[in-house]
């Protein structure tokens, strides 16, 4: 069994990489982000404002999140492509840092890689979820590459976008993620840095099998 954790920046690939990853692998891929993104929307659709935290408990007791095919589902809808708006990633990251938030997924998140090899990728799998994950990557990239990136898979959505208002809010969201008191963004002591500012995708993805290989040895 093995479990990897790729942790880092918003835009960094995570998602994408994780993906090709675990199909190479054979690992069951759970998308951290997409959750807390899911629990942004639903909590925007209900109006229910971050300090309402009663509210907010009795809404996640009535939370079902789960994956199927590659698709996030809420309470039994697809909402894959409606979380990847820049709106939602700004209310998951205001809602990410609510204990009670947080606490929820993250039991989940426990639960499903539990007895099986996973692929799970967020910001602080390998510094909290994951503590003892056999493989830890912290994948990051330069803001305006990663802006670039989001730019691009927007634009090839047909979702306008601004590259500098793009940059400015991954800025914006790094400094959140890096400085929240609940377990923030960092590097964890025991994972391997890949910066894929100046890297292929196919590149990064053989990087990590490469690496799993070898933990797979040992």
């Amino acid at each position: 069994m093995i479990r990897i954790a790729i942790d880092g920046p918003g835009g960094a690939g995570k998602s994408t990489i994780a993906k090709l990853v675990g199909d190479k692998l054979g690992l069951e891929y759970i998308d951290t982000g997409a959750m807390y993104r899911a629990v942004g929307l639903k909590l925007n659709r209900e109006r229910i404002k971050p300090d309402d935290l009663l509210s907010i408990s009795n809404i996640l007791e009535e939370t079902s999140i789960d994956f199927a095919n590659g698709k996030i589902i809420l309470d039994g809808d697809d909402v894959s492509d409606i979380i990847r708006t820049q709106e939602i990633s700004k209310l998951a990251s205001i809602y990410s840092q609510i204990p009670e938030v947080r606490s929820k997924l993250v039991d989940i998140q426990r639960k499903i890689a539990a007895g099986k090899s996973v692929i799970m990728d967020g910001r602080d799998i390998g510094t909290n979820v994951l503590t003892d994950a056999e493989l830890k990557i912290f994948l990051t990239a330069d803001s305006m590459v990663r802006a670039r990136r989001r730019y691009e898979e927007l634009r090839s959505k047909g979702v306008k976008a601004n590259l500098d208002d793009i940059h400015e809010e991954i800025k914006d969201r790094d400094y959140q993620d890096m400085n929240r008191k609940l377990n923030p963004l960092v590097q964890a002591e025991d994972a391997v840095m890949l910066d894929t500012s100046d890297m292929t995708i196919d590149e990064v993805v053989n990087t990590i099998v490469a690496m799993a290989a070898r933990v797979s040895c040992n």
